[in-house]
Formats: C-alpha cells, sequence, structure tokens
C-alpha cells in the first residue's frame, strides 16, 4: 500500500479533516451551481495557486495525479464542439478539473485515519439502525488505497511490456492487470480476516468484582440458617 498524503508539509495539514472536507463540499456545490466561464475560470485558477503555494514539487506531485482527468477532458471537449456548443463545453471541463483538483489537494494535506475518523463521526447515528459502520470505513480506506495501488500497477505492466515489445501495450495488459487485481484483493481479504474482519467488535460483558459470589439459595449466611425463626 502507499500513502496519497504529499510528503510535502504545508500549513493545510494541520487543518481539521472535517474543515477542509466541508468546505470541499461548499465549493463543490458552488461549481454545480453556476456555468458562468469567468467564475469557473476564476475558481480553476485558485486551485492551480494553492497547488503552486507551497513549491514546483507539491505543484509537480499534484499534477501527475491529475493528468488522469486530460483524455476525459479532450473528449468532452471535442465532443461538444462538434455539436457546436463549446461554451457549454469549456464550462464542464473547467468545472470537472477544479472539483477534482480541489478534492485530490485535500486528500494530499489529509491523513487517511483523520479521514475515516470524520465518516465514522457523520455515520455513527445510522449505527442505531443496524448499519455495520464498521465495514463502510474499510470499504472507504480500501477504496481510496487502492485506486494509486492499481494505476501503479498498470504503468509497471506497460513497462514491462514496453521492454520487451515495440508495440503499445493496449487491450495486452487487461488479463495481467485483472490477474495482478484478484491478487491483490486475496491479500486484502487475508489480512482483514487476520484481524477480525469487517464486523464491528462484540460487546464486553459487564465486569464482575472478584469479591462478589453470585446469590444462590445455599448462600446465606451460617448465622442466618441458625434462625429458622425468621422464616416463619
Amino acid at each position: 500500500m502507499i500513502s496519497l498524503t504529499s510528503p510535502v508539509r504545508t500549513r493545510a495539514h494541520d487543518w481539521p479533516a472535517g474543515a477542509k472536507l466541508g468546505a470541499l463540499l461548499l465549493v463543490t456545490i458552488g461549481l454545480a451551481a453556476t456555468d458562468a466561464l469567468p467564475l469557473l475560470a476564476l475558481a480553476f485558477a485558485g486551485m492551480v495557486g494553492l497547488y503552486a503555494l507551497p513549491g514546483r514539487i507539491f505543484l509537480l506531485h499534484g499534477a501527475r495525479r491529475l493528468r488522469m482527468l486530460l483524455p476525459i477532458v479532450a473528449v468532452v471537449l471535442i465532443w461538444h464542439v462538434v455539436v457546436q456548443d463549446a461554451r457549454t463545453g469549456m464550462a464542464i471541463s473547467l468545472r470537472l478539473l477544479t472539483a477534482v483538483g480541489l478534492a485530490n489537494l485535500v486528500t494530499m494535506t489529509t491523513r487517511l485515519s483523520d479521514m475515516m475518523a470524520v465518516v465514522r463521526t457523520l455515520c455513527r447515528p445510522l449505527a442505531r439502525l443496524g448499519l455495520n459502520v464498521r465495514a463502510m470505513d474499510i470499504a472507504i480506506a480500501l477504496v481510496i488505497r487502492m485506486i494509486p495501488v492499481l494505476s501503479d500497477t498498470g504503468h509497471q505492466l506497460g513497462q514491462s511490456w514496453a521492454a520487451r515489445s515495440p508495440k503499445k501495450p493496449r487491450w495486452r495488459i487487461v488479463m495481467p492487470l485483472t490477474l495482478a487485481t484478484l491478487d491483490d484483493a486475496d491479500h486484502v481479504a487475508e489480512a482483514l480476516k487476520a484481524r477480525g474482519g469487517i464486523q464491528p467488535p462484540p460487546a464486553s460483558p459487564p465486569k464482575t468484582s472478584p469479591n462478589t459470589a453470585p446469590q444462590t439459595a445455599d448462600s446465606r449466611t451460617s448465622h442466618e440458617r441458625k434462625r429458622p425463626w425468621k422464616s416463619q
């Protein structure tokens, strides 16, 4: 497993995870509520500025993680140019890049354990309805952790293919990537099973004092047994 937290220390690392996630939610709602290109462009520029503030290394590290969005943005732009609605395509692209960029920024500056603590706090009322909060906690953590792991595995398979053939790998690494994913899933399942699985831990029985003995019919003191008139 690899950590999603950036190795470059910033001030945002010390901010509460709940505050960052709440701000991300509000900004995302604001981006979805507007189609004005100037506002979307300003938000995009602000997002790039936040990446640039900690320095060049942090900016390049974040840009590498957002590179996978470029094919999607290209398809959106080309499609809207074909249908003669380039303005909408620009709005969607700016909104997508800004929202995902800010989400990635929050991920890079927040420990996974802190984000999971926020999720547990929000889901605590649902536990009274029978929801297995531990299973949800583990599922979210695995999704966040395994996405970069699978991306790195695919990159390594592509490099291995390129070292053995001048052709592009394309669909040829789909089967090895699938097998590697199943193998990783098997190892993760074994690790979870060794640690108790996804079921919540059983409630511990109430503690009893070692000097307290259970009351029985024969637990009367000898002084009480010598006075039979008390039962009459």
